[in-house]
């Protein structure tokens, strides 16, 4: 179906024209007529169909303008979907001058939140903690909350902030209406179902194995300071104009960083410690092209969407199976192809096989011959 096909109102519609939108996803056509109708849902649907659009445009719809006060509030993990979440709600309002959407969450200057806040913006993108310090400091009432939405819910609620949206929900007007988006359904995303919806209709929307992605997945089996020198020799192998490398943790993020700089190579990394300005100025200057490989931690990645990127390199093996579909997720996009490669040795291969099994992918295993080319393994 079409978005004209559906009575969306006029502001809407116009705006869906100038993003370039016109056909709806299968989410879309399931979720925005029942949402419209002001029930509850929560909706299995894989990361990439458009489940933003699916929320925010009932929202928007709903939202009413004589009320300056939060009336939607939309809850999610990390601070890059956030602030993405944020800049796709403003463009499906962007012929709707009177909405203000504002966005909260760590690692920026609190007083610039305040006085987002202080504007009295009828739409709110949060991640749980910082929304509570907000709510503890009397920045933000929430007795006017109609509509909340727990976005990318199994992420959020696996990542420690079960209290927190608990907390939250808990404060929230007894008409709240609570709908989840979410990957998986998870056990705690059906504890919180069970706990705050009242009889939700159930979407799932399966993934479509013609339009998954396309990424040849490869496997290098390498380690300690060889696997270093093989990192950086698979970086000139492939020539990438833009690649993404993970690592398991903040310290291997910065200390392979730097180590990819005084080699020469056009580096740099995110990761939880660094402050959010620095972060968004590192992620536009990559989007840019500014530079060629970006070093991140899991954590740090949640929210990157990118096209454009050649390749995702796992110098550490994911310690959860999910964050291996978010990681090489990040390439083959936009219908291109992209190539995924995994560092891993012996000790990982049992988990490196069970991840394997869990995504039903196949990897083609490959070494460097003595002339430092790649050939099978």
């Amino acid at each position: 179906m079409n978005f004209d096909e559906i009575g969306l109102i006029a502001p809407i519609q116009t705006a869906l024209a100038k993003i370039g939108v016109s056909e709806m996803t299968e989410i879309q056509e399931k979720a925005i007529p029942v949402l419209l109708q002001k029930r509850e849902v929560i909706a299995k649907a894989p990361t990439g169909t458009g489940k933003t659009y699916a929320f925010g445009i009932p929202i928007i719809t709903e939202i009413d303008l004589n009320v300056r006060a939060p009336q939607a509030l939309i809850l999610c993990p990390t601070r890059e979907l956030c602030t993405q979440l944020r800049d796709e709600m403003r463009a499906l309002a962007q012929n709707m001058p009177e909405i203000r959407v504002a966005a909260v969450y760590g690692g920026q200057p609190i007083r610039r939140q305040i006085d987002a806040l202080q504007k009295n913006p009828q739409i709110v993108v949060a991640t749980p903690g910082r929304l509570i310090d907000h709510w503890k400091h009397h920045n933000i009432r929430l007795n006017r909350i109609a509509v909340t939405i727990l976005d990318e819910a199994d992420e959020m609620l696996d990542m420690g902030f079960f209290k927190d949206v608990r907390f939250i929900l808990d404060q929230l007007p007894p008409k709240n209406r609570l709908s989840m988006f979410s990957a998986t359904i998870s056990r705690p995303v059906m504890d919180i179902g069970w706990l705050y919806q009242r009889d939700p209709v159930e979407l799932v929307v399966e993934p479509v194995k013609e339009n998954k992605p396309k990424i040849a997945q490869f496997g290098l089996r390498s380690t300690g300071t060889q696997k270093i020198l093989d990192l950086m020799q698979l970086i000139r192998t492939i020539k990438p104009e833009r690649a993404i490398i993970f690592c398991n943790t903040k310290y291997q993020t910065g200390s392979l960083c730097d180590q990819l700089v005084r080699k020469g190579f056009s580096a740099k990394c995110i990761h939880g410690d660094m402050a959010q300005a620095l972060r968004n100025k590192i992620m536009s200057e990559f989007k840019a092209g500014g530079f060629q490989l970006l070093v991140v931690t899991d954590v740090a990645a949640r929210g990157i969407d990118i096209t454009g990127v050649d390749a995702v390199i796992n110098f550490d093996i994911p310690q959860e199976n999910e964050y291996y579909i978010h990681r090489i997720g990040r390439t083959g996009r936009a219908k291109k192809e992209g190539k995924a490669y995994t560092f891993f040795w012996d000790n990982d291969k049992a988990h490196l096989d069970q991840i394997l099994h869990y995504t039903k992918f196949e990897m083609h295993y490959l070494k460097f011959d003595e002339n430092g080319e790649l050939t099978d393994a």
